[in-house]
């Protein structure tokens, strides 16, 4: 039964916990680690970990989106970024690298909560007003079909029926439709709404769509058609969604919350199976464990990438929210040290204790540690609440 908590006398609220708040518990048995999988599939799509990049301009270019690829994971790059606004992004993208902490503020990244750069959303604002280009999405998309790998891209969902056109005569695998939240049924009285189920119904084509943070959202989504949904708001030390609109998303309590609409929606429709993907708090191999353990079938990472070599802007990272030029919804966050290859950030070695190297390794000894052999079975892994 869910735990509510009277806020005053004439209101509730219910209790949610975060990643931080649970710890895995291990079963009886315990197995090798070379005897665990961490593939996962998404419609007819098979990938070595269930790793999805964040479609941050920070994360995501062209070659990154493929590098991640090559290396077990789906890329996914914004159509609505730096890469479809302007033909060579790499000069943008230096100077946003270039730019330092502010002289009034703490030294790049001194903690993870140090939050430097607030004062740059201008200068993102003003990168990100150039218009999108329907020739640069087709080029984009061109790119990443040569490199071999699963072509994703993310586009906005009050931005879906007008790029649709040019996305899916490029030629692209998946579609993410993403937005801070998103609904099922989303209410206008000045533009016409996109309304999920009949535009999925009219692709042939996996859709993954999201953020929501709830039971009903999340089921409401799966009854789009959907092939994926979105937990969470990626919320981290940088996303300011809390302090401009007041949300917060505790993401266990989000994750099993959504896992519950999928096992209602499996009985509902007989056996349709629609993949979790969390975004959101996902900085350790810890973490994703965690999430994983409470029903994600997969992750989303954003600021670990931006810390690889491979990232296009050089260290720095910032949300697709930050840049709104009426309402920007996240800090940037000026480059750092490299925290090594993005093939170390997710098979290791590790040479530091924390949990942000080798990902996926410490994914994989997790699970042999309570027992599981692949991602489906350690969604049944016992959790504790100690905090």
């Amino acid at each position: 039964m869910r735990d509510v908590v009277e806020i005053g006398l004439g209101k509730t609220a219910q209790r949610g916990y975060h990643l931080d708040d649970i710890a895995i518990v291990p079963s009886r048995r315990t197995r090798d680690v070379d005897d665990v999988s961490t593939a996962w599939q998404l419609d007819a799509y098979p990938f070595g970990i269930p790793c999805v990049g964040h479609p941050s301009d920070a994360t995501m270019s062209p070659a990154s989106a493929v590098r991640l690829g090559q290396l077990g994971g789906l890329g996914v790059l914004n159509v609505e970024g730096l890469w479809t606004r302007y033909e060579n992004p790499a000069k943008v993208l230096a100077e946003l690298a270039s730019l330092g902490a502010d002289a009034t503020g703490p030294s790049p990244r001194p903690t993870r909560a140090g939050g430097t750069g607030l004062h740059h959303t201008r200068r993102l604002q003003e990168v990100y007003a150039e218009p999108i280009r329907a020739d640069l999405i087709a080029e984009r998309v061109r790119e990443l079909r040569a490199g071999g790998q699963t072509v994703a891209v993310r586009v906005s969902p009050q931005h879906t029926l007008a790029l649709a056109p040019v996305i899916l005569d490029a030629g692209v695998d998946i579609l993410v439709i993403q937005g801070t939240i998103v609904s099922a049924e989303h209410v206008s009285t000045t533009d016409e709404p996109l309304n999920l189920k009949e535009f999925i119904a009219d692709l042939d084509l996996p859709v993954v769509v999201g953020g929501c943070t709830d039971y009903k959202t999340a089921l409401h989504l799966m009854r789009t058609g959907a092939a994926g949904v979105i937990v969470g708001i990626g919320g981290d030390d940088w996303s300011t969604t809390e302090s401009v609109l007041g949300i917060r998303v505790p993401m266990a309590t989000a994750i099993a919350d959504a896992a519950a609409a999928r096992r209602d929606y499996l009985d509902e429709t007989g056996g349709r199976y629609v993949h979790l993907i969390a975004d959101g708090d996902i900085r350790t191999s810890g973490d994703i464990a965690k999430a994983l353990g409470c029903g994600a079938d997969a992750v989303m990472l954003g600021e670990p990438l931006s810390l690889c070599p491979e990232a296009p802007a050089g260290g720095a990272w910032w949300h697709s929210a930050a840049s709104h030029p009426a309402l920007p919804r996240g800090a940037f966050e000026a480059a750092g040290e490299p925290a090594g290859s993005m093939e170390r950030l997710l098979y290791g070695p590790a040479d530091e204790p924390d949990g942000q190297l080798n990902l996926f390794g410490g994914l994989r000894r997790a699970m042999a540690k309570c027992g599981y052999r692949d991602l489906k079975e350690f969604q049944k892994v016992g959790l504790v609440l100690d905090r």
